[in-house]
C-alpha cells in the first residue's frame, strides 16, 4: 500500500509551522525571528515555559534567531530580580537567546513615533480622569462618547505631551491617547491610551521618564524595531492584533504580524501572576520556588528536569484553542525520563523495626545493588545487610486479606536484593501501635533466589538499621484540590480551593547509607517509593528530600 508521504508530514506540523513554511517559501520573509518578551513582574510559569518552546523551537528549526526582550513599561511592578530570575529559568529550560533587548531601550524612539502620530492627527492629550475614560468607552452593545479634549490641536497636544514629559502633571492628570474610533466594535480600538503618566523610579532608567508607554502601544513597536517576522503570543491578544496592525500601519514601520495560540491550562493550579504573587505574600507557599508552585523555579527546586519539560511541551502540541490539560501528563513526562536517568536506591519514608531473629546478630553483609536497570553505565553498589532492618509500616499488616503480597504472620517476601524471610510476629506498645516486626531467614536464598522453586509474590525494600542515615521529606501534592481553581461560588475565592494536604513533612526517615554526601537536586528513585530530588536548604548534618513525583498517578486513585 503507497504510503502518502507529503499528507503525513502536513498532519503532524502544526498551524505556526506551516505559516513559517509558507512565508519562507513565498519570500514574504527571508529568515525567521521569533522574540520571547515577558514583564519582569513575576517568576515565570509552566505556561511561560511552554511559550519559550515555541518561540525558541520555531526559530531553531527554521534556522533562525529568537531575541529576548523584557517589556519593561511599568516601573512600580517590575524589578531586576525579575528580570535575573527569568534568565536563569530560561537558560535552565536548555534555550539561549540572540540578543537581549528591553523595552526601556526604545523609550526615545516611541516617543519620537508618539509624536509623529500626534503630527498626523492620530493621537492626543486627554484631560479626562481613568474613571471618565472608562465611562465614556461604551459597552460592547453602544459606542463610546468623544473626549471633549479629542480635537485638540497639533500644537497644544505636542506642547502638552512634551510638558507631561517634563514632569509638570501628576499622575493620573493627563493621557496620551490614539485617535481612533469610539464606535469602533473592538473595544481595544477606541482611542487606546498610549501614555500614562507615573512618577516612580525605573529599575533601568531611574528617574529619566515619568511617563510611560502602555503595552499595546509599545509591544508591536518594539517587535517592529527588531524585526521580529512572527510574533508569536497566546490566545487572549487576538482581539489586541487589530490595534497592533493601527500602529505599524499609521507608523509606516517594518510590518511585524501577530500570531496567536492557545494558552497552557493545567488542572489544579492557577496561572496568573497576580494570584502567584498572592500566594506568596501571604504566605500560603514559602516563596516563588516553593516545590508545589506551577512556576519554572518552583518545578526546578521539586525535580523536575528541564528535558522532562520540554517534552510535555512538545507533547501537547500547538493548537488554536484553549484546552485544560490534565497534570497527570506532566508529570508523566517527568516520569518517563527520571526513570532513564535517576539511580535506584531504598529509603523507608515510615519506618518500623524488622528483626530477623535467625540471623547473626554481629555479622553484617555486603550486597550487590543495580544504580539503575534502564542504563547498565551506572553500575552497580554495595548496600549493608544485618539482622535489624526498617521497613515501611504499610508493608507489613496483622491481619492481612488474601490479596495481601507483603508481610504479615506467617507468610513468606522477598527483601530487595536480600533474603526470602517469612514474618513470625510483631511486638506492640501498650496502646497497641506495632512497634517491631520479627521474621527468620532462608540462608539460601541470598539475591532473592529460590532453590527449590517456590513463588513468592511479594517484594518489599528495607534499609539496614545499624547502617543508614536519618533525612526529611517533604511529600507534595496538588496545590488545589479542584481542577479549575478560578472556578469558586459566589463568596468565595480562589484560595478556598487550596489543598490542605499539598505538603507533608515526614520526620525520621531512614535512607540507605550511599546517600549521606549527594548534592542540592541530585535526583533519586526510592524503590516503590517514587521520585525524590535534593531541597537546597539540604545539608549533609540535615538531609532534606523533595518528592517530586510519585512512580504512578495517585491522584487519579483519589478522584
Amino acid at each position: 500500500m503507497e504510503t502518502n508521504t507529503s499528507n503525513t508530514e502536513k498532519v503532524q506540523k502544526n498551524f505556526l509551522e506551516e505559516i513559517i513554511e509558507n512565508d519562507l517559501q513565498s519570500g514574504k520573509v527571508q529568515a525567521i525571528q521569533t522574540r520571547f518578551p515577558p514583564e519582569p513582574n513575576g517568576y515565570l510559569h509552566i505556561g511561560h515555559a511552554k511559550s519559550i518552546c515555541i518561540n525558541f523551537g520555531l526559530a531553531k528549526k527554521y534556522g533562525g534567531k529568537t531575541n529576548l526582550r523584557f517589556d519593561d513599561t511599568n516601573p512600580v511592578k517590575e524589578d531586576t530580580e525579575y528580570v535575573d530570575s527569568i534568565k536563569e529559568d530560561i537558560h535552565w529550560l536548555g534555550f539561549d537567546w540572540a540578543e537581549e533587548h528591553y523595552a526601556s531601550d526604545y523609550f526615545e524612539q516611541l516617543y519620537d513615533w508618539a509624536c509623529e502620530l500626534i503630527k498626523k492627527g492620530l493621537a492626543y492629550v486627554d484631560d479626562q480622569t481613568n474613571e471618565q475614560i472608562r465611562e465614556n468607552r461604551g459597552t460592547v452593545q453602544s459606542p463610546g462618547k468623544n473626549s471633549p479634549f479629542r480635537d485638540r490641536s497639533v500644537e497644544e497636544n505636542l506642547r502638552l505631551f512634551e510638558e507631561m514629559r517634563q514632569g509638570k502633571y501628576q499622575d493620573g492628570e493627563k493621557t496620551l491617547r490614539a485617535k481612533i474610533d469610539m464606535a469602533h466594535p473592538n473595544m481595544n480600538m477606541r482611542d487606546p491610551i498610549m501614555y500614562r503618566i507615573i512618577h516612580a523610579s525605573h529599575h533601568r532608567t531611574g528617574d529619566k521618564w515619568c511617563i510611560y508607554p502602555m503595552y499595546d502601544y509599545a509591544h508591536g513597536e518594539s517587535d517592529s524595531i527588531e524585526n521580529i517576522t512572527h510574533s508569536i503570543c497566546t490566545l487572549e491578544f487576538d482581539i489586541h492584533r487589530p490595534l497592533y496592525d493601527w500602529f505599524i500601519k499609521s507608523l509606516e514601520i517594518y510590518p511585524s504580524h501577530q500570531y496567536e495560540f492557545a494558552r497552557l491550562n493545567i488542572t489544579n493550579t492557577v496561572m496568573s501572576k497576580r494570584k502567584l504573587l498572592q500566594l506568596v505574600k501571604d504566605g500560603y507557599v514559602s516563596g516563588w520556588d516553593d516545590p508545589r508552585m506551577p512556576t519554572i523555579c518552583g518545578f526546578r527546586r521539586r525535580g523536575y528536569t528541564p528535558e522532562s519539560i520540554r517534552k510535555f511541551c512538545e507533547d501537547i502540541g500547538v493548537a488554536k484553542r484553549d484546552n485544560l490539560i490534565d497534570y497527570s501528563r506532566l508529570e508523566n513526562a517527568l516520569r518517563d525520563d527520571l526513570n532513564k536517568k535517576a539511580d535506584r536506591v531504598m529509603a523507608v519514608l515510615h519506618p518500623v523495626k524488622l528483626i530477623i531473629d535467625n540471623y547473626p546478630a554481629d555479622q553484617t553483609e555486603q550486597l550487590e545493588a543495580v544504580n539503575n536497570p534502564e542504563d547498565e553505565s551506572r553500575g552497580k553498589r554495595k548496600i549493608s545487610f544485618s539482622n535489624t532492618l526498617y521497613i515501611e509500616q504499610d508493608d507489613f499488616m496483622e491481619n492481612a486479606p488474601k490479596k495481601y503480597f507483603r508481610m504479615t504472620v506467617g507468610q513468606e517476601v522477598r527483601l530487595r536484593y536480600a533474603y526470602i524471610v517469612r514474618c513470625t510476629g510483631c511486638e506492640k506498645d501498650e496502646v497497641g501501635n506495632v512497634t517491631a516486626v520479627h521474621c527468620e531467614y532462608d540462608p539460601l536464598t541470598r539475591g532473592g533466589d529460590t532453590p527449590d522453586g517456590r513463588k513468592i509474590k511479594g517484594t518489599i525494600h528495607w534499609v539496614d538499621a545499624n547502617n543508614c542515615i536519618d533525612a526529611k521529606v517533604n511529600v507534595f501534592d496538588r496545590l488545589f484540590n479542584t481542577e479549575k481553581p478560578d472556578e469558586v461560588e459566589e463568596g468565595k475565592t480562589f484560595l478556598d480551593n487550596l489543598n490542605p494536604d499539598s505538603l507533608t513533612v515526614l520526620q525520621g526517615c531512614k535512607l540507605e547509607k550511599s546517600l549521606q554526601n549527594v548534592k542540592p537536586l541530585d535526583k533519586f528513585q526510592f524503590e516503590r517509593v517514587g521520585y525524590f530530588s535534593v531541597d537546597y536548604d539540604s545539608a549533609t548534618d540535615n538531609l532534606i528530600f523533595n518528592r517530586t513525583a510519585t512512580l504512578k498517578d495517585s491522584w487519579a486513585k483519589q478522584k
